[in-house]
């Protein structure tokens, strides 16, 4: 840091999972030269998953997170899958998973928005943090809250019935799952189905109605032109669970589409940089400088042509009109398709529920062994790529887990820059400043600990330091 330099430091970011920094470093005039989102503590699953046999994995390595435990045990069943030759999964196994994973981004998305963000959007960035929390929510708006936790509810009940657990389940093993839902089971998530849906579209109302209502505040908010990917149907319709790769530019231009999850090496690429343990992704074909790349449901309402369910399908047309159809480059917009995303995951658990596919005893396929193995699905908070590689003794020799919150690192940064630069001014320190940074960091839901992790109380502090290096302020919020 030069001599003439002051830094602030936030640490950590708050109501989001896991745990980051962010500094910011400001000019003698006060002018923001540099902003950054810090991953700062190591969790190293890629290194100890070395050495097991395959058939733990799916169990293992969704112990990175507590909140999205399902992705990552979907996506390593579906690339042991093809360990095992067994990738044309049966319909029963192929229907229980997706029904899964749709219970999981129902129960991540509300929780996220109605848990972590509601409080800034219904009380406002500076509003009082002791009013500003989940807490000042169930007082303020009860039914809101009720509806959040019912809902969030209902996604983990989808998630216990078909994988024996609401959190570190074990139903997808490799080449398909092992057990099927039984009528009992089904009916027991059928009954509540009614009030989901007119909840899940409430919900789209409440996103929708806050970035009309404030959208001279909203449209600039941390926002600017990027690329966007996500994983894509053959008709080029949303597909959370499987499909191809397709990226677009911030005109919605093709960069590439339909590509082959097995082949991704060819299209992205990893950047290391000193200051965090995140990596940067970036298309291979752009480079590092601009072929960084937004993914989540912003960009997966942006990439798809279509929604194949028809409430879901109707908001998404609206929110697209917005920019005539082109993409949508609004950082805080991704409320408004997180919701839109809830919604289709219950339209989706309403179509599975009433599928008898769900009730058959064909369970498991194998095939041809295979030693190297990618899978892809689109995880709550954005595309999730798996990368393993399995000896003959069965054991692991190789993995790299690109996350969802590690796909949007360089997003994240340029927002908080963003943020930073139009909205930091003056010496003084004000927790509706610090929050103005963290609101556009929470618009991604980013899942640090997927990357991080630490343990016991961890207060933020806040320190401001002269062009001198003398400390002129220093402020705590445990």
């Amino acid at each position: 840091m030069s001599e003439n330099m002051k830094r602030i430091v936030i640490e950590p970011v708050t109501r989001v999972e896991g745990h980051g920094k962010v500094s910011i470093l400001l000019d003698e005039q006060n002018k923001v030269k540099q902003a950054r989102l810090h991953i700062v503590e190591f969790r190293g699953f890629e290194k100890f998953i070395q050495g097991r046999p395959y058939w733990e994995v799916p169990v293992l390595v969704q112990r990175l997170c507590g909140i999205c435990p399902v992705s990552h045990h979907l996506a390593a069943a579906k690339a042991m899958d093809r360990i095992v030759g067994g990738e044309n999964l049966t319909p029963t196994a192929e229907k229980m998973r997706r029904l899964c994973h749709y219970g999981q981004v129902l129960q991540s998305h509300v929780l996220h928005f109605f848990h972590l963000c509601s409080p800034d959007l219904l009380f406002g960035f500076d509003a009082d943090p002791a009013i500003r929390n989940i807490i000042g929510v169930i007082n303020k708006f009860p039914e809101l809250a009720v509806q959040g936790v019912m809902m969030r509810k209902y996604g983990q009940e989808i998630i216990k019935a078909t994988a024996g657990k609401k959190i570190h389940g074990t139903g997808a093993i490799p080449g398909g799952v092992n057990k099927n839902l039984s009528i009992e089971e089904r009916d027991s998530l059928l009954k509540d189905l009614d009030q989901m849906m007119e909840w899940g579209k409430g919900a789209v109302k409440v996103a929708k109605d806050y970035t009309m209502e404030n959208f001279d505040m909203v449209a600039p908010f941390g926002t600017f032109d990027s690329n966007h990917m996500s994983l894509i149907r053959e008709d080029g319709a949303m597909d959370l669970y499987d499909g191809k790769l397709r990226a677009i530019d911030p005109e919605g231009n093709k960069i590439f589409d339909h590509v082959d999850v097995q082949k991704y090496t060819d299209y992205l690429l990893e950047e290391v940089k000193d200051w965090s343990y995140m990596k940067f992704p970036f298309i291979k074909s752009i480079g590092p400088e601009k072929g960084w790349y937004r993914v989540g449901p912003l960009s997966r309402i942006n990439t798809c042509d279509f929604i194949d369910t028809p409430e879901a399908e109707k908001e998404r047309k609206e929110f697209m009109a917005l920019t005539d159809g082109k993409p949508n480059q609004i950082t805080l917009a991704y409320h408004w398709t997180r919701m839109i995303e809830a919604l289709h995951a219950i339209e989706k658990i309403n179509e599975l529920l009433h599928d008898s596919d769900l009730q058959g005893t064909d369970l498991v396929v194998t095939g041809k062994r295979r030693e190297e193995t990618v899978a892809m699905l689109e995880a709550p908070r954005g595309t999730l790529i798996h990368h393993y590689r399995v000896n003959k003794d069965d054991q692991v020799e190789m993995a790299n887990l690109i996350v969802s919150t590690t796909n949007n690192n360089t997003a994240m940064n340029a927002s908080v820059t963003k943020v930073a630069e139009d909205h930091l001014s003056g010496v003084e320190i004000t927790e509706g400043l610090l929050n103005h940074i963290e609101v556009a960091i929470r618009a991604y839901d980013p899942c640090l600990s997927c990357a991080t992790h630490a343990m016991g109380q961890m207060p933020l502090i806040i320190s401001l330091f002269d062009h001198e290096g003398k400390l002129i302020d220093k402020k705590t919020k445990e």
